[in-house]
């Protein structure tokens, strides 16, 4: 007796006659022509070609959203059972093309215009205007060089993290309560601490840290007005919020490792240091990775603290390109030149964690 396995999720191929071909493929360019045929309209009604005139691209909405409805049930005439199998992914592929794609491509027509929100004469195209004006502004540069230095401290506030977790790990009395009070900074909003920490505590003239300082001999403490103490201080504050993050990202990874792996090394004589770093270290590598990638991701983004403590300042000396982006839409009402600068920064972000994935990859897994 021959048994044939398991033929309930099998999925067969239909018999398509070709009349349902050809229906199946006059949905999927008919309703594209649609589309396209809509989107010319409004390029050139945007562009003054034409006489008439659209309020919004709302027009345009509805007919992506017609020929992606045609789009999935064209699968299902095209393919049958196996087309109906593609639209368990195709409806979200669509919806991420909707929300990222389009988008981005509008924001490049905003990118290459002069669009300042205050002039009456509206978005006019400007060529590279705006690229050359950001190859000469000196405070996005700055700022540029400024998120290099606060990136540079997650390594610090890793290993910091790496260390509390480590001490959260061991046996230590009172082990559930220090969990949970180094958690609290990370409940917190980052607008909080800034106003908690960076426009109270370190007030110059009323904050308790201040005060202190005086008494200890510092005539005059002024914790934003010299620009590498102010660094140093949005840094410390940023840390403090996100520490506990990457420390229960490691602390979970520490609790993962098998104790007949650790209890192996110490019988072999790896204990303390050496256990640490030939043991532990490594088999938290995957994990260290992540938390660290994750950090970046979230230490590129940094802006509330900067804008609600320093703006910036002093002499752009705490900027970070968000911020520094956010005051030009805010303050300056530039939104051409905002755009193109929010897009370059997105390519210098995407070009930095490809090129430390592959790093990190060639790292961990080396070829010979």
């Amino acid at each position: 007796m021959s048994t044939q396995g398991d033929l309930l999720h099998v999925v067969t191929s239909d018999a398509i006659s070709p009349e349902r071909r050809r229906l199946g493929k006059t949905l999927i360019w008919g309703s594209f022509g649609v589309m396209v045929a809509v989107f010319v309209v409004l390029g050139l009604s945007e562009a003054g070609r034409i006489g008439m005139e659209f309020a919004t691209w709302r027009p345009a909405l509805y007919a992506y959203l017609f020929w992606a409805t045609c789009l999935c049930i064209a699968q299902v005439v095209l393919y049958g059972e196996q087309g109906k199998r593609s639209l368990f992914i195709l409806p979200a592929t669509l919806f991420v093309v909707a929300m990222v794609v389009f988008p981005l491509i509008f924001a490049l027509g905003i990118a290459f215009s002069n669009w300042n929100l205050s002039s009456p004469d509206g978005r006019q195209f400007n060529g590279l205007d705006n690229v050359r004006q950001m190859w000469g502004d000196p405070f996005y540069w700055n700022a540029l060089k400024n998120m290099v230095y606060y990136t540079l401290a997650i390594l610090v506030e890793y290993a910091i993290a790496f260390g509390l977790a480590l001490i959260l790990a061991s046996q230590i009395k009172a082990r559930k309560f220090f969990r949970v009070a180094f958690l609290m900074p990370l409940m917190l909003s980052p607008v909080a601490v800034s106003w908690m920490v960076g426009k109270s505590m370190l007030e110059i003239r009323f904050g308790p840290i201040s005060r202190l300082a005086r008494w200890l001999g510092w005539d005059r403490p002024s914790f934003f007005g010299d620009p590498e103490i102010a660094r140093a201080m949005i840094m410390m504050m940023d840390a403090w919020t996100f520490i506990p993050f990457m420390m229960i990202m490691l602390l979970a990874g520490l609790q993962a490792i098998p104790k007949e792996v650790q209890e192996a090394a110490r019988v072999d004589g790896a204990s303390g240091w050496r256990g640490f770093w030939e043991v532990t270290f490594p088999l938290m590598l995957p994990v260290s990775i992540t938390a660290i990638l994750i950090r970046i991701i979230f230490k590129l983004k940094l802006a509330d603290v900067v804008i609600n403590v320093t703006s910036g300042g002093p002499g752009g000396a705490t900027d970070t390109v968000t911020s520094f982006i956010f005051r030009e839409y805010r303050d300056r009402s530039n939104v051409g030149y905002g755009t193109l600068l929010a897009i370059v920064y997105l390519l210098l972000i995407v070009i930095a964690i490809t090129v430390f994935m592959k790093l990190v990859d060639r790292w961990m897994n080396p070829r010979y």
